[in-house]
């Protein structure tokens, strides 16, 4: 399914692939690369770039490492040639303007002639070619936000069967600017009766729409050359396979922060909305909510330093310039000029900056009564939330004894379950895209005695198995591991791994993301420099390695199938899974490693439980409504395109938006407020079946006694 998301010129499957392509950390000591002066064939050269741009030698520098590390320490050992040439423009392209509404025809063939080019450009440490198409690009937004204002206040006949098409894919750039004018107008056309569906007036929805476009083109221009030059370098490492990136400087320190879960700053989650920066969340416990003033949905307009010093507006300022305005060290002043909810009176607010602990990052928990024994009483039902695999990699390099990690919050966790007398563990990893490498193998160890947790394999093909090494188990009741399409890497070790040593219940979509490889984090200032503080020249993100479960299988482009199969809208999107990424690596196996299976699930179990779960849903009406959601849901997204008669559009509207649905979806795998047992029909069968599990293992006790 393709759609409009709220950034004008954004297409979904970029939002989806964001989420998917998440990525396991292997850190890796490097000796250092010397770089030298590659040289590049004659070929023709584009013009000196007019926009802002960092140093030429630093942005030399940093392309030249890249591209001997890619061709040094990648997977595929494959060259930086004109096959990656010919990928790397197309994927530049496609990072651009996704949508295909900016550029046109006639520049398409203009830039087609570097088409086998960009690997001498990149080789030699020359990235002129970036600037030149970018420069277009803003060329193009400009000319189109100029327009959009006379579009609006045209007549539009919303009678006319007119579609607005969606496969951008195949989708043909305008041949000049008769058709560029012509598809505006419908897009135009499609946002207007996107908000009339939303019930806004014709004001407000032309007054949105001119503000957001007009946003748009301005934060265009606030892209620097760091931020293009990652743009770039990562459209060449994303055509070797979809998670190799390059992490400009500051892309890596926010890495770090995800990784660590703390920073210094306000403790407040922040949004681009319209050209303001709209508070969305205030963290608990942080410095915004103990001082007490600043609320969800405030605009910050303006944002000062200190006690005292200048306010500057920040209206129409990229989100990222905000963030790094806001941020500061723990213990001094910022101040926020604050238009509150429903007010455009401007406030001051003052807030002292203190670290803040990411808690709705890490693993939460929560336990509750479901089902019901031979007795009569209920079952203890002990639910874990984890939305990714963390470690903070800094104070384990520093040797901190108290340092973040997965495993120890987990192992915490797990200790209180069994005070509490829980019957059965539910481990959701539905949102859980990964992380660490190392905390998978390190959690998944709490759940089995001991053994073989991954395989991994390099670009030689030296195949290394990874164990638990630990005797003994954290947790050893029954286990059910939750998953779906956006469970990647880290989880699907986990999940894997469990199912492999038939350890516990995997439930969910019919099967993961289908992440299968390994990626390491090189720091390129230290692979340049041996000395203590290295300049920051931002981070490579490399796929050296691929994992493969104990039993052989690799998880890449598969996932791990579950043994019970729920409905949902994440089993049917388009673009979400490993195998609908560009230029993914592809499936293969190895040799099985030697474990010992528990035979906890056994083949009988699996029949039971899915004739049990199969009758529940049957007889529900709300996995009925479900399905007949999920087959118009399928109608809409096969057809590529979206209707602009007013009448249709509407209508479909009604019956189920599968845009909204699909826009809905990522906003809740984002959500870190949720509570963690859900009170939806979906987890109550989920719970369900922990139950019937904890029932089978309770006879298979008693009939082994």
């Amino acid at each position: 399914m393709t759609r409009f998301t709220s950034e004008p010129g954004y297409f979904s499957r970029s939002t989806f692939q964001t989420l998917a392509a998440a990525a396991l950390c292997l850190p890796i000591l490097g000796s250092g690369i010397c770089v030298q002066q590659a040289s590049a064939q004659a070929v023709a050269q584009p013009a000196a770039p007019k926009v802002r741009k960092a140093s030429d030698r630093t942005q030399r520098t940093v392309t030249r490492l890249v591209s001997q590390l890619m061709e040094k320490e990648h997977i595929t050992r494959k060259p930086i040639d004109d096959t990656i040439s010919a990928r790397s423009l197309d994927m530049f392209l496609r990072a651009l303007d996704p949508m295909k509404v900016y550029f046109q025809k006639s520049d398409i063939e203009e830039f087609s002639k570097y088409k086998t080019s960009i690997d001498d450009f990149v080789n030699s440490g020359d990235t002129r070619i970036a600037f030149l198409i970018f420069n277009r690009l803003l060329k193009r937004v400009e000319a189109r936000a100029a327009e959009v204002e006379g579009l609006l206040n045209a007549e539009h006949d919303f009678t006319l069967d007119e579609k607005l098409f969606t496969d951008f894919d195949t989708l043909e750039y305008a041949a000049g600017e008769a058709e560029a004018k012509d598809l505006w107008r419908r897009r135009i056309k499609y946002e207007l009766l996107v908000r009339k569906a939303d019930e806004k007036t014709l004001e407000e929805s032309k007054d949105e729409i001119t503000r957001r476009y007009r946003s748009w083109a301005k934060r265009k221009h606030q892209i620097d050359s760091g931020e293009l030059l990652e743009l770039f370098i990562t459209a060449v490492t994303t055509s070797f396979d979809p998670h190799t990136t390059y992490m400009s400087p500051e892309s890596h320190d926010n890495f770090e922060i995800n990784m660590r879960l703390n920073l210094d700053g306000i403790g407040a989650a922040l949004k681009p909305e319209d050209g303001y920066t709209v508070v969305t969340k205030i963290i608990p416990g942080g410095a915004a909510d103990k001082q007490g003033e600043l609320k969800p949905e405030d605009k910050i307009v303006s944002v000062g330093q200190g006690e005292d010093g200048e306010l500057s507006d920040v209206v129409d300022m990229k989100l990222g310039n905000v963030v790094k305005q806001i941020r500061g060290k723990a213990g001094t002043y910022v101040r926020l000029g604050v238009q509150h909810e429903g007010s455009t009176k401007t406030e001051v607010v003052k807030i002292k900056r203190a670290r803040i602990e990411l808690k709705d990052s890490e693993a939460r928990s929560d336990v509750i009564e479901h089902g019901k024994r031979a007795d009569g009483s209920p079952y203890r039902v002990g639910v874990i939330d984890l939305p990714s695999f963390y470690m903070d990699m800094e104070g384990a390099r520093r040797g901190l004894a108290d340092f973040k990690s997965t495993s120890r919050d987990v192992r915490r966790i797990l200790q209180d379950f069994r005070r509490q007398k829980v019957d059965v563990c539910v481990l959701d990893l539905r949102r859980n895209g990964g992380g660490s490498l190392t905390e998978a193998i390190n959690t998944t160890g709490l759940f089995i005695d001991r053994g073989p947790v991954v395989q991994v394999k390099d670009a030689d093909g030296r195949v290394q198995s990874y164990d638990d090494i630990e005797g003994g188990m954290a947790w050893g009741g029954p286990l059910v591991v939750v998953t779906s399409k956006f469970s990647a890497s880290a989880s699907e070790i986990l999940a894997g791994a469990i199912q492999d040593y038939k350890r516990g219940l995997v439930v969910g979509d019919s099967s993961t993301h289908g992440k299968g490889t390994v990626q390491s984090l090189l720091d390129l200032g230290s692979q340049l420099f041996n000395v203590p503080n290295p300049p920051n020249l931002g981070a490579l993100k490399i796929t050296m390695q691929q994992f493969y479960l104990p039993k052989g299988a690799s998880t890449q482009k598969r996932g791990v199938v579950a043994d019970v199969v729920l409905p949902s809208l994440t089993d049917e999107m388009d673009g979400i899974s490993e195998s609908d990424l560009d230029y993914a690596i592809d499936f293969d196996q190895v040799n099985a490693a030697p474990i010992t299976v528990v035979n906890r699930v056994t083949n009988d179990l699996l029949v039971d439980l899915r004739g049990k779960s199969k009758s529940r849903m049957g007889q529900s009406e709300d996995f009925a409504k479900l399905q007949r959601n999920l087959a118009r849901y399928r109608e809409q997204r096969d057809r590529k395109y979206v209707t602009l008669n007013e009448a249709e559009f509407m209508k479909e509207r009604e019956e189920i938006d599968a845009e909204k649905e699909e826009e809905d979806l990522i906003e809740e795998q984002m959500e870190n407020e949720r509570p963690v047992v859900e009170d939806s029909f979906y987890f109550r069968e989920v719970l369900d079946i922990a139950s019937d599990y904890v029932q089978a293992e309770e006879k298979r006790r008693v009939a082994q006694n």
